[in-house]
């Protein structure tokens, strides 16, 4: 009898079968995918560099140069998540030594401001409390101020759930010599953004939100501003496998054969596909009236239970992802797990500066309809009258 080798066992829970739960995630992303998207997520693996697989990522390009409102060439979808977007805009657009200005007010400006400092970027920092957004006036005096030359601001701002004005921006930047890098995770697809027109010269989203896709891919799209800017570098890159020359020849953008860079998520491309595919059907107008109509109805759903919106000013609410104050008494743990637990309703506490003070709700793509927002109330209201307040 021969004695084994092996001296771990095979995990026990390996060994049983995959369950997971059915549930509304009606929090700030992931959303729920729908039976479309999940059928092409599961289709047959292709080659990375099969014809096929290549005109699905050259419709890629062209979903995202729509949902962008963008003629760029140089549009492509990252193989990470936002996040990753986020580093392959912020790498490929500083070197060493280079001045970049982070509009914060939240979580991700936070984000960008870090990952800037990491690149050994100078990095300046404009500041609003959360639930605030920037006018053209704060962004022109911290441009005139600390001349940098690439500008972050986030478009839409999921962890307080402002809606950022954009409008005058690009122009603003350039008149000062500087690149506007913009954030549009939250917001793609829920609000209107118009890269082009706004003169936006590097825009980003991930496939979680709107797109109602599984997460691991992100739209980005750089303006023939920006592609010069990154032409005309010292240095390479400090990431290989964020290189936007090397991303670009891949997915065709350059105009050269294309080339091996990396294996890419295939099965994630096609349902990244299906969604800017479901959103071009849709039709953006018509997407960005639904996000805005459901929001609406939420606030005043939420307004007639007594909740307080985050963000005072109506006309600056992310119609994708909503922040109400947790009423006071209330632990905000309570009601997240109520909801949970009850209603099989995933809602979020706050992120970063808003822990602690705000619930989220996210409405987006498939998700954002009258029975979800009617669904949700429903669920507070009951949380509301279940859990337990303190006296305080």
């Amino acid at each position: 009898m021969s004695t084994s080798l092996l001296h771990v066992p095979p995990p026990q829970g390996l060994l049983q079968p995959l369950v997971v739960p059915e549930r509304l995630l009606l929090g700030p992303g992931p959303s729920n995918v729908p039976s479309r998207i999940q059928a092409a997520g599961g289709r047959q693996l292709l080659g990375h560099m099969h014809p096929e697989v290549l005109q699905v990522m050259d419709e890629i390009k062209a979903g995202i140069q729509y949902a962008f409102q963008t003629q760029n060439q140089l549009t492509l979808a990252i193989s990470g998540s936002g996040h990753c977007a986020m580093e392959a805009a912020l790498v490929n657009l500083l070197e060493c030594g280079d001045t970049i200005l982070v509009a914060i007010n939240g979580i991700w400006g936070q984000r960008a401001a870090d990952i800037a400092r990491r690149l050994g970027a100078k990095v300046y920092e404009l500041q609003k409390p959360p639930g605030e957004y920037f006018t053209p006036q704060d962004i022109e005096k911290g441009l005139v101020q600390h001349k940098p030359s690439v500008l972050f601001i986030t478009h839409g701002e999921s962890s307080t759930g402002v809606l950022q004005p954009l409008e005058g921006l690009g122009e603003l930047c350039h008149r000062h010599g500087c690149l506007l890098l913009v954030d549009a995770v939250a917001s793609l697809g829920g609000a209107p953004i118009f890269m082009d027109k706004q003169e936006i010269d590097v825009l980003y989203s991930g496939s979680q939100k709107v797109l109602n896709s599984p997460p691991g891919t992100a739209p980005i799209s750089f303006s023939e501003r920006a592609r010069k800017k990154l032409l005309s570098r010292k240095t390479k890159p400090k990431s290989f496998y964020l290189d936007m020359d090397c991303l670009a020849n891949y997915w065709g953008c350059d105009g050269e054969p294309r080339r091996y860079h990396h294996t890419a998520p295939i099965n994630s491309f096609f349902s990244l596909r299906e969604g800017l595919a479901m959103l071009a059907e849709i039709g953006l107008e018509s997407s960005w009236e639904q996000h805005q109509a459901n929001c609406a109805r939420l606030c005043q759903g939420l307004l007639n239970l007594g909740l307080e919106p985050f963000v005072k000013e109506e006309k600056v609410r992310l119609p994708t992802i909503t922040t109400v104050r947790v009423p006071e008494g209330y632990n905000w743990k309570d009601i997240t797990a109520f909801l949970m637990d009850k209603h099989a309703i995933e809602i979020a506490g706050g992120l970063g500066p808003t822990v602690g003070k705000v619930l989220r709700i996210g409405l987006m793509g498939c998700n954002s309809t009258r029975e979800n927002v009617n669904r949700v109330l429903r669920a507070l209201q009951d949380a509301l009258s279940s859990c337990h307040r303190s006296r305080l």
